[in-house]
């Protein structure tokens, strides 16, 4: 069994949208040369079987993402994506044609995130098309409203357009959604769900958020990689706080076995929180 069920890796920190609940990068812009995403999947090889082109940025914006995802397809690495769905439309041939895609998430509270979005029937549209494409392929479709707060109404109110929208289109029974402030997933068929959850916000030196205690599967199931080669513990530290090294400089081993990577696994083990990041990282709680 290799030891990490997933590793993210951000192949652009370049994003089209302005989420409110996603800060922006003060990083460098910068996409991942084929080269450079090739030769971090020689690294990680031996450490995962799947990947998550997810931290900050769009994926689909990439130029080449159809080589990275044939690229990833020859190391026999599965690949899922998270998207905004802005570019879905466009780039749907290209993502269905590829064997080595497993799953696709579209995230679609960033609709609701972008009052200056105005075309909304067509983005709506565009995903539904390619919901109904995927239904022939093996790809898994996770539609996503991350955006839920503690008012049933409110919930209802704010995603009331792609709520309607699912159930004309989806033929589904208008139940499916009584109690829409549960954070769980609904199956709406094979291979395609509606994950619901609560808006969190991410983890912040300067968040009131404060918790020292806590347990985080970052290091134990999973690690990010950013643009740049910076290997960071979880998809939450988008600014590469917790640097724990550079995959491009050292071996990921020798990454992994640092003093700081061992004591932020071991302090999680006995559920405590090690990182200053860390204390002022609210999804934790829900591990607890």
């Amino acid at each position: 069994m290799k030891r990490f069920k997933k590793i993210y890796i951000e192949i652009t920190n370049v994003c089209n949208l302005k989420c409110e609940f996603c800060p922006e990068t003060n990083r460098k812009p910068k996409f991942m040369e084929v080269d450079e995403f090739r030769f971090i999947l020689d690294k990680i090889k031996d450490y995962t079987d799947y990947i998550y082109l997810h931290i900050k940025g769009e994926p689909l914006l990439h130029p080449k993402l159809d080589e990275i995802l044939d690229v990833a397809n020859d190391y026999g690495i599965k690949v899922n994506l998270t998207t905004n769905g802005t570019l879905i439309g466009q780039n749907k041939d290209l993502l269905l044609s590829k064997p080595g895609l497993r799953q696709v998430n579209i995230s679609l509270h960033s609709l609701e995130q972008n009052e200056w979005y105005n075309n909304k029937e067509e983005y709506i549209d565009d995903v539904l098309e390619f919901i109904d494409e995927a239904k022939t392929s093996n790809v898994i479709v996770a539609l996503r409203l991350w955006n839920l707060g503690e008012s049933i109404n409110e919930n209802i109110i704010k995603n009331e357009f792609i709520l309607k929208k699912l159930i004309e289109s989806l033929n589904l029974d208008t139940t499916i959604f009584e109690n829409f402030n549960e954070r769980n997933g609904i199956k709406i068929r094979d291979r395609l769900y509606l994950n619901r959850d609560l808006e969190f916000a991410w983890p912040d030196l300067n968040n009131e958020f404060y918790e020292e205690q806590g347990f985080c599967y970052g290091l134990r199931d999973q690690l990010g990689i950013l643009v740049d080669g910076t290997i960071i513990p979880c998809c939450l530290d988008g600014e590469g706080i917790i640097n724990l090294g550079n995959i491009f400089e050292e071996k990921i081993e020798h990454i992994l076995n640092n003093e700081r990577a061992v004591n932020l696994y071991n302090n999680f083990s006995n559920r405590r929180t090690h990182e200053e990041l860390c204390k002022r990282c609210g999804y934790k709680n829900k591990f607890n």
